[in-house]
Formats: C-alpha cells, sequence, structure tokens
C-alpha cells in the first residue's frame, strides 16, 4: 500500500490471488462489528467475513458471493454501496473513514466508518476494491469519559436545535480543541464533526421511526437550518432521504 498526494492505493502483482484472499477473510472471521469484503472490478463480492453476512441477515457466505450489495440489499440501502464501489474502481477514488449508516437486519440502524481501496495491478490497472466497515457500537465507560466533557456532550445532546460547532464542544468540555478531537476519536472512532453528525442524524432518525411530526419539524428540532439542508446531510449518511427512511420502515 502507499499514499500519494492524499491518495491511497493497494498494489498487488497482477490480481487478487486466491490463497492470499481466503487467508485475509479467515483473518477477518476473527474480527467482531467490523464488515470485510474484497470485490472485482464490476463491484461483485469475491471475499466476505462473518460479520458482512450478519450485518445483511444471511445465513452463508456463498449467498453473497458474485452478487452486488444491491443484489442483497434492498432500495436505496443498496445502491448507495454500489454507487460508491463505482467511484472507487471506475474513478479511482478511495473512500476512507466515510460515516454512513446502514440497516442490520431486521430493520436496526447500524452506523459505520466505511473505508475502500482500489486493487490495482502492478500495470496500474484496477483490478477491483478491497474495503472494511467498522461498526460503531462500542459501550463508553464513565471512567473513560472526564466529566466536564461529559457534560458538554449532554448539553449538546439536549439542545440539538441550536448549532454547535467542533470548537464550541470543545470549549464547553473545558479542553484544547486538540485534545478534544483525540478524546472523541479516542472514545467513539468519530472526529467531532462526525459526532456531531452523528448524533443529529441518530435522533432525526428515531423521530421519524416513532412519531408523526412533519421532516421540516424534524429538521427544525435536530438542529438543520431548513428541509433541503436536512434532506442533503440525511441522504449523504443513510443512501435515502427522510420520507424514503420513514416509509422504508
Amino acid at each position: 500500500m502507499r499514499s500519494k498526494a492524499g491518495q491511497f492505493e493497494v498494489f498487488i502483482p497482477r490480481a487478487p490471488r486466491v490463497v492470499e484472499i481466503a487467508v485475509l477473510e479467515q483473518m477477518f472471521d476473527f474480527v467482531p462489528d467490523t464488515a470485510f469484503f474484497v470485490k472485482d472490478r464490476d463491484g461483485r463480492y469475491v471475499a466476505v467475513n462473518k460479520s458482512l453476512i450478519e450485518r445483511h441477515g444471511l445465513k452463508r457466505k456463498d449467498q453473497a458471493i458474485g452478487r452486488r450489495p444491491s443484489d442483497i440489499c434492498p432500495g436505496e440501502f443498496g445502491r448507495l454501496p454500489s454507487q460508491q464501489d463505482v467511484d472507487v474502481i471506475r474513478h479511482n477514488r478511495p473512500l476512507i473513514d466515510h460515516l454512513e449508516m446502514q440497516w442490520q437486519l431486521p430493520h436496526q440502524p447500524c452506523w459505520c466508518l466505511t473505508t475502500k481501496l482500489p486493487l490495482r495491478d502492478t500495470d496500474g490497472n484496477v483490478v477491483g476494491l478491497i474495503g472494511i466497515s467498522r461498526d460503531l457500537r462500542a459501550q463508553i465507560k464513565s471512567q473513560e469519559m472526564p466529566t466536564a466533557a461529559a457534560a458538554a456532550l449532554q448539553r449538546f445532546e439536549n439542545h440539538l436545535s441550536e448549532p454547535i460547532s467542533p470548537a464550541q464542544l470543545a470549549a464547553w468540555s473545558g479542553l484544547p480543541p486538540a485534545r478534544f478531537a483525540r478524546l472523541i476519536k479516542k472514545l467513539f472512532g468519530l472526529t467531532p464533526s462526525q459526532y456531531i453528525t452523528k448524533t443529529r442524524i441518530a435522533a432525526a432518525s428515531s423521530l421519524l421511526r416513532e412519531t408523526d411530526q412533519t421532516v421540516a419539524q424534524i429538521a427544525a428540532a435536530c438542529g438543520f437550518a431548513d428541509h433541503s439542508s436536512f434532506t442533503r446531510a440525511f441522504r449523504k449518511v443513510a443512501g435515502v432521504s427522510p420520507t424514503q427512511f420513514r416509509e422504508s420502515i
């Protein structure tokens, strides 16, 4: 693997070797809450681990092999990862720690950080992609969270309708921005900006599932400037609009 001008590429000789892929697949079977996958140039699964199968509610790996995400996940939730694959494979656009919401079947929202890198042979030809998608489910121990920082996050969650920035959150916590960012990364695996987005969208998804409030009302309650900005932000992480999300439940 190497990095050049901010881009990441994975180089392998000619094409993925069956033995090498099998070893990677076996290793990631022992990594909980992390979906691992290798796909061919057409975005079809070549290798998957147990976590990916469980995420999609499948029973066997062969139910995914040779298929695209859009073939095993209905609607927009299957279309989004397939479109990501096109960007990575055809347009050489690595996806690094992309925050997104997926379904842990049946109908359980699952927050993930997804990374996808192009697989290239020694001649520079893209032959597929390799990636992981880490579930964000870690339980935070109270002693790991400084009291002032916990109070700051609680204050934010209690006033989601108000504008907030990472710098403001750090100030509320009494920590320098850089130190606050390290703390949030350690505890949640997210940057402060990602944490803010996740918190707002998670609250909005709950309101969409559990209330009859309009999309505009939910947007205002969760701190979005208007209906349009809420829809753009929600679609970016969920792959569907708020209305489509509500209809899919």
